[in-house]
């Protein structure tokens, strides 16, 4: 079978398009490298949800933690505490332990029955507890810089005149982003690398259909040779981290934009002479 003809079979289906059954024997690396890409479909899938609907939740947090509300503040320290005190892992493991026992036939609310069995699937049940998981540590991140936000610009905001969601809006927010980024940048990396800890999870892969890991477990185990899809593995996230930085150091540039020399590039200079 010629690399092609393997990139057509496998390259989605990890997603349920193409050739149903995996190799059984006679495995080359082109074979390896696809699939695995494939299953990095379900990574990206985890990530890219799990940043994008964190972001809103960890803003929110962060805002009722510094909220002199105890109704809202403890509440959301409570939140971060919990799932920044306790290992992604046993989260995994619980979220699936408490949403098998939730009734197979639905719950019913006010006459209306709302089905449950399909937060047991990875993509759901997983995905929440992502999302969760990112928004308390993403919260804190935000949390400190809405501290730092410099006084100086809070009096001179007050000084426009402005109050309330204007002077949030257009001071308090994007200093507080410009200030969080770098860290935030990191968390969104460490999110992408937790994806693959969705396959040691109790949460089950339908139809074979797994992330990246799952196919390079496969391969290894059928192999006997961890040294070739593991490192496969390694690779694509290496150039996922590169992609993530790229995109993020866009966005810092744009919330910097308004700083001297942001724009500027880093150019490499040796000092030949003292």
């Amino acid at each position: 079978m010629s690399c092609a003809q393997t990139f057509q079979d496998y390259a989605l289906r990890s997603i349920g398009i193409g050739e149903r059954l995996l190799p059984r024997s006679d495995f080359d690396l082109c074979q390896q490298f696809v699939l695995i890409g494939s299953g990095l479909i379900w990574n990206l899938y985890f990530g890219i949800l799990a940043l994008f609907f964190g972001f809103f939740l960890a803003n929110g947090l962060a805002l009722a933690k510094a909220s002199p509300n105890p109704w809202l503040r403890k509440p959301a320290n409570g939140f971060i505490f919990l799932f920044r005190g306790s290992p992604l892992f046993i989260q995994f493991f619980l979220a699936y332990a408490a949403l098998v026992m939730l009734p197979k036939q639905g719950i019913n609310i006010f006459g209306i029955t709302i089905a449950t069995g399909w937060l047991t699937r990875a993509w759901a049940g997983a995905l929440i507890v992502l999302i969760l998981n990112t928004a308390a540590y993403s919260a804190q991140i935000f949390y400190g810089a809405l501290q730092s936000v410099p006084k100086g610009d809070l009096e001179a905001a007050d000084a426009y005149g402005m109050t309330g969601w204007k002077r949030f809006r257009k001071i308090v927010w994007p200093t507080m982003m410009r200030l969080a980024w770098p860290s935030y940048t990191n968390e969104a990396i460490f999110l992408f690398h937790a994806t693959t800890l969705v396959f040691f999870a109790s949460f089950p892969a339908f139809q074979q259909r797994g992330d990246s890991l799952y196919y390079a477990d496969y391969f290894a185990d059928n192999t006997f040779n961890p040294f070739v899809a593991y490192p496969i593995v390694a690779g694509y996230f290496i150039l996922l981290t590169l992609l993530l930085i790229g995109l993020f150091g866009i966005v810092n540039r744009r919330l910097n934009r308004h700083l001297p020399g942001a724009t500027r590039r880093i150019k490499y200079r040796p000092q030949l002479i003292r």
